[in-house]
């Protein structure tokens, strides 16, 4: 990286001198909890949570893309803070799928019998 490269880059109107640049960049931070949830067992995540973040994410990606100065940080952070919310509520859907009949079942054997 040439030197002016470095320069345009901390004086860029989102870089390092701005609060456009840091608050995605702690943003980061939403990313990584996301992940680390992944090894949560399914039952202790919070669907309303993980819809927040998608919606969240999905919602600022847009809006990121809208803004001048353009700044790729900003999308980028939201783009998978909606991936981790969406990949969150597949994983809901499918373990409340694969264990629906578990669930009926349950119930059924739960009735007295009479």
């Amino acid at each position: 990286m040439s030197l002016n490269a470095i320069r345009a880059f901390i004086n860029h109107p989102a870089g390092p001198k701005t609060i456009h640049f840091w608050a995605p960049s702690w943003k980061w931070c939403l990313v990584l909890a996301g992940i680390y949830d992944i090894q949560k067992p399914i039952e202790k995540v919070s669907t309303a949570q993980s819809a927040a973040l998608a919606t969240t994410g999905v919602i600022w990606a847009r809006y990121s893309t809208q803004i001048v100065p353009i700044n790729r940080n900003l999308l980028s952070v939201n783009i998978f803070v909606a991936i981790t919310g969406i990949y969150q509520l597949y994983r809901k859907a499918r373990h409340w799928y694969d264990n629906k009949d578990q669930k009926q079942i349950k119930i059924t054997q739960t009735e007295p019998i009479i």
